[in-house]
């Protein structure tokens, strides 16, 4: 019994971190990315593992509903095409994976967010430089130190935890924050 709670205590412990150090980013990224769908661009989301699960949820969030009836808005995770994925691995090697899709599918006023808890992810990394090149909006949502990521997005927001268990649960709570912001703005 007290195990699970010292689990339940470190994951609100970090959460109480990221709240009194990462709102100011967290409200950033909401911002950026509300103005990227103002202007007729749509969000990108990209990871890979429990990363790419947040990707699916996050963008689902957007396309249905979070809290409230409103237009459907513009999201996609680059992790759900299995023939993609696949064919990109194969034929290009796994690295490349989001980076190919981005150049098929992002344009200048799309938001691209990077969802990596070592925020090493190579092909996440590459697929940042491309979206930068493309001329996109790019988020980072990482942790540890933030890794190469935080050198390549135009804004990272990093959990200063390097469990990634902790860093998951943080992340989807951002990706939800960052989806009642946009909705609340509508």
């Amino acid at each position: 019994m007290q195990r699970i709670k010292d689990f339940l205590y470190s994951s609100a412990d970090l959460k109480r971190t990221v709240a009194d150090t990462l709102s100011g980013d967290i409200l950033e990224a909401a911002n950026r990315i509300k103005s990227c769908l103002d202007k007729g661009g749509k969000l990108i989301l990209m990871g890979n593992g429990g990363s790419a699960a947040d990707c699916q949820h996050i963008a689902a969030e957007l396309v249905g509903r979070f809290k409230k009836e409103r237009r459907a808005m513009p999201a996609i995770a680059l992790t759900v095409d299995t023939s993609s994925l696949t064919a990109l691995g194969n034929d290009y090697g796994f690295d490349t994976i989001f980076e190919r899709q981005l150049e098929a599918h992002c344009r200048e006023n799309d938001a691209v967010v990077g969802i990596s808890t070592s925020g090493n992810s190579e092909n996440v990394v590459r697929a940042l430089k491309k979206a930068n090149a493309l001329g996109a909006e790019t988020i980072g949502l990482v942790g540890n130190d933030g890794g190469k990521i935080k050198e390549v997005a135009n804004l990272s927001i990093i959990v200063p935890s390097n469990d990634t268990a902790r860093i998951q649960e943080v992340h989807i709570t951002i990706g939800h924050i960052i989806c009642e912001l946009i909705e609340e703005d509508l």
